[in-house]
């Protein structure tokens, strides 16, 4: 019998990813931790600590595999977090436009005392976004609990016109890796998937 599978995020996107590397979370529990970056923190030390902060906090029985992942979005060593309201996600899709920058997810799985861990960068490029755009795109409310305030799986897709790295990344959970990290933990991926 397989170890119970517990998905240490309130992302519904994470669940959606998860499905379709054919599992299914047998509980899912978004862990409640303090996302500060500490004073001077660079974007891939902050990544990996939350997703090991999360992966903590989670409650969980000796032989559950727990499952988080924290992603950021990073332009050069700023972390720019989920924006608070419209006008800070309007600064950070201004900030943007016409750039590339780094989205960084880690994932950390663990079971019993064991904690397995991965890092993916992507790199993404924004095309240079008009002040319509940005509006319109504001209005549609997308913006809200996402890094850097955007998704790329949703109407942000259209102004992203190169990514290098791993699209389900971007989204949150970069599936590959995940499916590595949840294997050496005794969870397998659906036959004929992985």
């Amino acid at each position: 019998m397989r170890p119970r599978l517990i998905l240490g995020s309130a992302s519904p996107r994470r669940k959606e990813l998860l499905a379709q590397i054919g599992l299914v979370p047998d509980l899912v529990h978004g862990p409640d931790i303090d996302e500060t970056p500490r004073k001077g923190e660079r974007p891939r030390p902050y990544c990996s600590r939350m997703a090991r902060e999360k992966v903590q906090a989670v409650p969980a029985g000796p032989d559950d595999v727990v499952l988080c992942a924290d992603t950021t979005v990073a332009l050069g060593t700023r972390i720019l977090g989920k924006p608070e309201t419209a006008g800070e996600a309007a600064a950070f899709l201004m900030k943007l436009s016409g750039r590339r920058h780094r989205v960084l997810t880690a994932i950390a799985v663990r079971r019993g005392g064991r904690v397995w861990e991965r890092l993916v960068e992507t790199s993404v490029k924004v095309k240079t976004l008009s002040d319509p755009e940005v509006n319109h795109y504001l209005a549609s409310g997308e913006w809200r609990g996402k890094a850097g305030g955007y998704g790329i799986q949703g109407r942000f897709g259209a102004f992203i016109p190169w990514l290098q790295g791993s699209f389900t990344g971007v989204v949150g959970l970069p599936l590959a890796e995940t499916a590595g990290l949840l294997e050496a933990a005794g969870i397998v991926p659906a036959e004929g998937i992985a």
